[in-house]
């Protein structure tokens, strides 16, 4: 990485702990991925995003704001990124996946809550990330009661913005999440200073819904046998989309997926030894790579992501069809609103594609991935045990936060049920 500090000075970052934070990433880094043997040469590139990870892209967006552009701090797959572009910004996720700023958080936030809200918050009491620096806004959402208490601690912290997102997707539901959106698009022209236009619009749904195409043409990829990518790859492509320029971004993916797709056609039928797991759940945001990594030294290989950090990102398109201003919004709504996060009752829809998606990625077995504290989705396990169950699909639950701690415990009930499989 080039020297920053000068940028990372200006934007009133933490130096020392912010050095002690890159310097532990790049020790866990190589230990995770690089040791990996046979990578597709187009990982370079990935691989380059990460050790820029502060750097290069940071001071690519300070460059944008400088030119007149905005950029907008998002934690949730239900803010709409087209909307953001058509305003003239970039949009960037700020959920973090290290409990390296625990402490810091946990000074307004009680220790037994979401890993991922404490990383977040933490990040931003402790002055350690360059990219909530340099938000002109900030946008939560009411996904759970966790973040929604957060947004409130979090607001008086920085120029914080909540769309309320329904619990349920009848229709008046579905009304109230019309509003929803329209009233961001207001916000986004009120902070940017400049009308979103139906044109504008329309070119960032096409530049959006290119991206999704690219997800999942990579995520059909790996239903080959055996999958021409490891999860953990896969994983680190998903997490690189929420903050990557986007035609920059679809474009390296679509060339990663052309060299797939020659590994592809020259490979050999994958032999039974390693099985292929579905991960469902809980969103992991950079740098948590700690159940893929165990997954994929025990013996398995993770074929399918069902979370916000996956399936869910990508799952459906905007339609294109040209229309007036409110036509459009109204279509942006309804995709949205579409994504089975567990905040809804009923959720069967994401019952549902978690079987679908075992059938299809012929997986071997399910993780259910969930964070401690998450009630949401620890709730949900039960039914998801009822729905994989009679399907025969096999099913293991894991709870787990962003320590190392229990990474030797995860490893033996990892091996355990992939000897049942």
């Amino acid at each position: 990485m080039s020297d920053y500090k000068e940028m990372w000075e200006s934007l009133g970052l933490d130096l020392e702990r912010h050095d002690r934070l890159l310097a532990l990433l790049g020790e866990f880094y190589p230990e995770v991925y690089l040791s990996q043997e046979n990578r597709p040469a187009g990982m370079g590139y990935f691989d380059f995003v990460i050790s820029e990870v502060h750097g290069l892209r940071v001071k690519e967006i300070l460059d944008h704001k400088a030119a007149g552009g905005i950029v907008v701090g998002t934690f949730c797959v239900y803010v709409p990124e087209e909307l953001i572009l058509a305003a003239g910004g970039v949009s960037v996720g700020l959920c973090a996946g290290t409990d390296f700023p625990a402490a810091d958080a946990e000074r307004v936030l009680p220790r037994n809550i979401c890993p991922l809200i404490k990383s977040a918050v933490g990040f931003k009491l402790g002055r350690l990330c360059p990219y909530f620096e340099s938000c002109d806004l900030v946008v939560g959402e009411t996904t759970c009661d966790g973040k929604k208490k957060a947004w409130e601690i979090l607001g008086h912290e920085v120029p914080m913005y909540v769309m309320e997102t329904p619990q349920k997707t009848s229709n008046r539901s579905q009304g109230i999440w019309r509003n929803e959106v329209s009233a961001f698009k207001e916000k986004l022209e009120e902070i940017s200073g400049r009308k979103i236009t139906p044109e504008a619009l329309s070119e960032s749904i096409k530049l959006v819904n290119e991206k999704r195409g690219a997800l999942a043409r990579l995520f059909e990829l790996r239903k080959h046998s055996p999958a021409p990518i490891s999860g953990k790859d896969a994983l680190l492509i998903s997490q690189i989309a929420f903050y990557d320029d986007v035609a920059r971004f679809t474009a390296k993916v679509n060339e990663l997926c052309g060299e797939l797709d020659e590994r592809v056609k020259t490979s050999q039928p994958a032999n039974g030894n390693v099985k292929r797991i579905l991960v469902a759940g809980c969103p992991m945001a950079i740098p948590n790579w700690k159940m893929h990594h165990v997954l994929e030294t025990s013996g398995a290989q993770v074929v399918c992501e069902e979370s916000c950090v996956g399936t869910r990102y990508f799952s459906n398109y905007v339609d294109e069809t040209p229309g007036s201003l409110d036509e459009m919004l109204g279509k942006i709504a309804d995709r949205y609103i579409k994504t089975p996060c567990a905040c809804f009752t009923p959720n069967d829809e994401r019952l549902d594609n978690v079987k679908a998606y075992a059938l299809d990625w012929n997986a071997d077995g399910v993780i259910d991935y969930t964070l401690s504290f998450c009630h949401c989705y620890n709730i949900e396990h039960e039914l998801l045990r009822r729905k994989l169950e009679p399907a025969g699909v096999p099913l293991m639950h894991i709870e787990t936060d962003y320590s190392m701690g229990d990474a030797g415990q995860l490893e033996t009930r990892v091996k355990a049920f992939l000897e049942t499989l």
